[in-house]
């Protein structure tokens, strides 16, 4: 018998969930910083989402991973959850969450250069190298045309090391993704795949928390109603919703398909800052948005599949 097709509906609804979800979770980090550290933030993200997505994958009886898929999960997940998206929480403390979420956006050409299995794949589609070095050149734009902005409570101003931390927790995350989507056979997957990868992430997270300090520091009591929102937020909709939507579509899309919702990212947290948060927006982003969009459109429309 041969394979069904993935259904339309289902990649439409994950590709909005990482495109625009993801992107507003830039800014529910910094009103967690508030009053939690940036590991404890994670911890609490990722154990709680681990937790909660476990009883759902109990009420569908779903199968179990075993053995070494049970240790191919956890390494994901600590690659991507906690080198990538932890670090982004670190940075936050020094760069605003739009220049957090720019810096991202250089994901998919890290996804171009350590995918070498896939190099011949991805270089004889110039829709994809359009589309990637158009997206590419669009979030420069977007960066360049960014106001200058100072920094916000709980921040130390420092562009440089932000960029820095950003920068490697990319790369962490395309590692991680590359790692995952090597080892997840397609059509294998099931919830309890991201329950691992969210708990292993959590676990470690803890851990660096406590070699850090953070736990010792941390006063439950004090924190706000606003930290509080930040990572409920987190925890629903950037763990459960959009990490879950992002973990399936790695088995079913090309790592650089996938990789594409980094251009939308900066531009809906740099949206959900003007509209919240009262950051200002210039009118030439308005430019470096159609660029970026018409970078995204190029990649999308790419008739390549993923070869394993």
């Amino acid at each position: 018998m041969n394979k069904a097709p993935t259904p339309r509906f289902w990649l439409v609804l994950a590709f909005i969930a990482i495109y625009f979800v993801w992107g507003t979770t830039y800014l529910a980090n910094l009103f967690a910083l508030k009053d939690i550290p940036p590991f404890i933030i994670s911890a609490l993200r990722y154990l709680m989402a681990s937790l909660l997505l476990a009883v759902l994958a109990l009420s569908k009886n779903q199968h179990f991973p075993q053995g070494k898929e049970i240790r191919d999960l956890s390494i994901s997940g600590v690659l991507m959850l906690v080198g990538g998206s932890g670090l982004v929480v670190v940075a936050e403390q020094y760069i605003t969450s739009g220049s957090a979420a720019v810096v991202v956006a250089t994901e998919p050409l890290w996804f171009v250069l350590l995918d070498y299995p896939r190099w011949k794949l991805y270089f004889r589609d110039k829709k994809i190298i359009a589309g990637l070095l158009i997206g590419f050149v669009g979030i420069v734009l977007f960066a360049r045309f960014s106001p200058v902005s100072t920094s916000q409570e709980g921040q130390s101003a420092d562009p440089l090391l932000g960029t820095v931390i950003v920068l490697a927790g990319a790369v962490l995350w395309v590692i991680g993704t590359l790692f995952a989507s090597r080892r997840i056979k397609p059509g294998s997957y099931s919830l309890w795949h991201t329950t691992i990868q969210l708990g292993a992430a959590g676990l470690f997270s803890a851990f660096i928390a406590w070699v850090n300090g953070e736990w010792n520091s941390f006063d439950w009591q004090a924190v706000g109603p606003q930290a509080w929102g930040g990572l409920a937020f987190l925890i629903l909709f950037g763990s459960l919703i959009a990490y879950l939507a992002f973990a399936w579509l790695v088995t079913v899309q090309p790592p650089a398909i996938v990789s594409t919702h980094t251009y939308i990212n900066p531009l809906i947290a740099v949206l959900i800052g003007w509209l919240v948060a009262g950051e200002q927006v210039a009118g030439l982003q308005l430019i470096a948005l159609l660029v970026v969009l018409t970078g995204v459109v190029l990649t999308q429309f790419s008739k390549i599949r993923i070869e394993r």
